[in-house]
């Protein structure tokens, strides 16, 4: 059946391609959104590999690698050469009227970041992970990895991501890049021992309650009540003593139970009142916040992600309006 829709699609036919296609079409975009971080420049990746792919299809001999190896190969250098002529991009400045935040504890590396929905997430499994695979899938489309992927070198990223995460042998990875072996088992080295540097302030936490459980709905509902009716102290209450806040691309960042209530309380200041929707990203409970306006509109301010640990929150991400959409949530909400 493959052979003969490779033969259809050598031949010009477009609907032979896209069926050829479409089983690995989720799981290279959530690949590319590992390398980039951002959802926006993933989709953007995932066409480019699909247009290679259709032009170079002639060159494809399933001899030396299977369809989805040769896929990856295009997205993996498609997203490599993205990375290495894209110009830094600069961090936004604090913009939310009439809010004052406190001096924040540092400013973040990483500026560029979006959050990716767990609807598309759903299609995205493909192959189960090679044996060489050391990270579960959920776990490595959560925005603690993601973030921490960022900051590696472009090339450690996609053999971490090619190994670790995908489970493909470093023979494989040798051949989708063009190098050595002994270049792939540097490179994976170096990218291990980076990430676990980053990665490391989560150790020892206890691990999150399962997505949906009776314990993530209550943390959740706690959470939504505290935040609707601008009750800090049963906010604090929920929050781990080294909780974590960042708002990408606002390079400000917040670590500690103190400053991220002082945080929280500058937005509920001067009588500011929201309504949040709940949405799911990169595996964790997020939230469309929606500002109530004096006429009864409520408007899109941000997407907030968390993530839990046991029955406390360690981490909320503040992502812009602009990302709502993506989730199916509407940029403001009639009055009630």
């Amino acid at each position: 059946m493959t052979a003969d829709l490779i033969a259809r699609a050598r031949a010009g036919e477009g609907e032979a391609f896209a069926e050829l296609t479409e089983p690995y079409r989720r799981e290279l975009q959530v690949h590319c959104y590992r390398m980039l971080g951002s959802f926006q420049d993933a989709e953007d990746a995932l066409q480019d590999t699909l247009l290679a792919a259709w032009q170079g299809l002639g060159g494809f001999t399933e001899a030396r690698a299977s369809l989805r190896t040769w896929l990856y190969k295009i997205a993996t250098n498609r997203c490599l050469n993205a990375l290495r002529s894209a110009r830094r991009r600069a961090a936004k400045e604090w913009d939310v009227p009439k809010v004052e935040p406190p001096e924040p504890t540092r400013l973040g590396e990483v500026v560029w970041l979006q959050p990716y929905p767990d609807d598309l997430l759903e299609g995205a499994a493909g192959a189960p992970p090679g044996p060489e695979a050391r990270y579960e899938q959920a776990e490595a489309i959560s925005l603690a990895f993601v973030t921490a992927l960022q900051v590696l070198p472009p090339r450690q990223v996609a053999v971490l991501l090619l190994r670790d995460v995908l489970g493909f042998h470093a023979s494989e990875v040798a051949e989708m890049l063009e190098v050595t072996i002994e270049s792939v088992n540097s490179a994976l080295k170096r990218a291990r021992a980076g990430l676990q540097h980053r990665l490391a302030p989560g150790d020892g936490r206890q691990p999150p309650p399962a997505a949906g459980s009776p314990a993530e709905e209550a943390l959740v509902a706690r959470f939504v009540s505290a935040w609707e009716s601008a009750d800090l102290d049963a906010l604090v209450a929920l929050l781990t003593d080294d909780v974590f806040v960042s708002m990408p691309p606002i390079p400000f960042e917040y670590q500690g139970r103190d400053v991220v209530a002082r945080f929280c309380a500058s937005l509920f200041g001067a009588g500011r009142r929201f309504d949040l929707v709940p949405a799911r990203a990169n595996g964790q409970p997020a939230f469309g916040a929606y500002l109530r306006a004096p006429d009864g509109i409520r408007h899109g301010t941000g997407l907030y992600v968390l993530t839990l640990t046991g029955d406390r929150i360690c981490a909320m991400i503040r992502f812009e309006a602009s990302a709502l959409p993506w989730f199916g949530l509407p940029r403001s909400l009639p009055s009630r």
